[in-house]
């Protein structure tokens, strides 16, 4: 299966680099061809421009600036995502990621005004984070990432499609014990991918 793992932490050493890492690891240790994306290595820029947005659904102009982006998510067969939650939201450069990729003709297409999914090639969905604070704080805020990605994301993927959410909570107070049980939990879910 082709898989495209985005990741979005600026720290090449956090706990988050370690986690992209071990699923990197493990997809290709399964037989997945495996691409890439780490937005803050690739200097990715979040901003939507105002010409962007101009051109946001004209389909001949609107991938001009991301067509690097918009490919590596056609050719993937599932998409894993790996990013710690900041202010309960996703980072700033993850968020632009979908602002400038997930674009009309790529992510989801019009029809007659109605919006209709366009990622059907991806079968599989597999989100891991982190979040700071536990997951009573989290589910108090309405956890807003873990809504974006189970109800948004997964609507634009396959209909049979399957999808994970992996969260680790309170990593400001897990112990070693506990992060590594999560690293394997991680590990698990991805060799049956």
């Amino acid at each position: 299966m082709r898989v495209l793992v985005i990741s979005a932490h600026p720290v090449e050493t956090s706990f988050s680099a370690a986690l992209r890492e071990d699923c990197v690891t493990t997809l290709v240790a399964a037989g997945h061809e495996v691409e890439e994306l780490d937005l803050y290595a690739r200097g990715f820029d979040p901003v939507l421009s105002r010409e962007e947005r101009l051109a946001y659904h004209d389909l001949e102009r609107n991938r001009d600036g991301v067509a690097f982006e918009v490919e590596q998510l056609l050719r993937a067969e599932a998409l894993v995502l790996v990013y710690p939650v900041w202010n309960y939201g996703f980072p700033a450069i993850l968020k632009g990621y979908f602002d400038r990729v997930f674009l009309p003709g790529v992510s989801f297409r019009l029809e007659n005004g109605v919006v209709k999914p366009n990622l059907g090639h991806i079968r599989r969905l597999v989100t891991v984070t982190t979040y700071g604070g536990s997951r009573l704080r989290a589910f108090l805020v309405g956890d807003p990432p873990r809504k974006l990605v189970c109800r948004v994301l997964r609507a634009l993927i396959a209909p049979t499609g399957r999808l994970s959410y992996l969260a680790l909570y309170d990593l400001n107070r897990a112990d070693a014990p506990r992060r590594d049980a999560f690293r394997d939990k991680v590990k698990r879910t991805l060799q049956e991918l």
